[in-house]
């Protein structure tokens, strides 16, 4: 009986590819942004050494630029991490200004630097879980909840100052502002600010909070299906969001050497703008620490450059939101081709 004979193998078919996997088009989409707003800060040092050689391009204005950029960037990591849980938290200036008229109290600077910065963060962390029970636990729209903190904080750090500035007058914290305490002339705020910066990057990108965080915010059901709380994840970005404030706030007492009601005044906008500039979607799902930081960097650097330039403050403005508006038109038409 003979045996059935197999067709011939076709040796020209081809064999299908294996589609690369998803993250790698994510990782080259982000490595595109990452490399643009690069381009574009690369662009404006340039505007800035042609048309203020002598002052934009000397060691201390770099230095004060880092340097303001560093209180704002603090809070933008934190930002960070709650737009890409498809939250928002508009209170964060307001707690910087609570924690910093908080801890510059006379009754706190007697326990001196660690007093103050104990209650710096204990004051903003508080701030955030009362944001965060309201909004996991509380079931209130972010937005709703985090406007009322800020009226609610706001006040409250007025009642404290009575309107009046709070002079620092611990020797050990006034003395981090000073030239001397500057590590191979970096100025110790900017190593706090990149310490948060490399903290942040590490727990969005290597952890599984960071995993957590992007479920959550690219799809709260399906996160919930997974297995994941998303009402105490929530609560810990919030918590997370004020610990930063709590930072940048004790930073922001080193910078001035006080307290101030007004302190933080727009660093919700800023930090919000920032966070947008460098990637992240404001419906959440998607964000890049290093995206965040870049912005607030390109921020700080146009306001310099202004500034070198005697433009007035509402041109500055105005340009600051053309950038808004672009970054956002960047996104939908990015996110309309993916």
């Amino acid at each position: 009986m003979t045996q059935p004979v197999s067709p011939p193998r076709d040796s020209t078919a081809k064999v299908p590819e294996a589609q690369p996997p998803a993250w790698r088009g994510l990782l080259a989409r982000a490595d595109v942004r990452t490399l643009s707003l690069l381009g574009v800060l690369a662009a404006l040092i340039v505007v800035g050494g042609i048309t203020k050689p002598d002052e934009f391009l000397d060691t201390r204005n770099l230095q004060l630029v880092l340097t303001q950029a560093s209180v704002v960037g603090v809070v933008t990591v934190g930002m960070t991490f709650v737009i890409v849980s498809g939250g928002i938290d508009l209170s964060v200036g307001a707690i910087v200004a609570l924690a910093s008229v908080w801890a510059t109290t006379v009754a706190t600077q007697e326990y001196g630097f660690a007093g103050i910065l104990f209650t710096a963060i204990a004051v903003g962390v508080g701030c955030g879980l009362v944001n965060g029970v309201l909004i996991a636990y509380g079931s209130m729209v972010p937005f709703i909840a985090t406007l009322a903190m800020l009226a609610s904080a706001r006040g409250l750090a007025l009642q404290i100052t009575d309107g009046k500035t709070q002079i620092v007058t611990v020797p050990s914290v006034l003395d981090l502002g000073e030239r001397d305490a500057y590590v191979l002339g970096i100025p110790p705020l900017v190593l706090v600010f990149a310490v948060v910066t490399v903290i942040g990057w590490l727990v969005l990108n290597r952890t599984t909070f960071g995993r957590r965080t992007v479920a959550v915010g690219g799809n709260p059901e399906a996160a919930r299906l997974a297995g994941i709380d998303v009402r105490r994840q929530r609560l810990y970005l919030y918590l997370l969001s004020g610990l930063c404030c709590g930072i940048a706030a004790f930073l922001l007492i080193v910078l001035s050497g006080s307290g101030q009601n007004t302190n933080g005044n727009l660093y919700e906008l800023d930090a919000i703008a920032a966070a947008i500039i460098g990637g992240t979607l404001l419906t959440g799902g998607r964000g890049t620490i290093t995206g965040s930081v870049l912005g607030v960097l390109i921020f700080f650097t146009i306001t310099n450059i202004f500034a070198l330039n005697n433009l007035q403050s509402d041109v500055q403005q105005i340009a600051k939101g053309a950038i808004i508006v672009a970054a956002v038109l960047v996104q939908r038409r990015t996110a309309s081709t993916t």
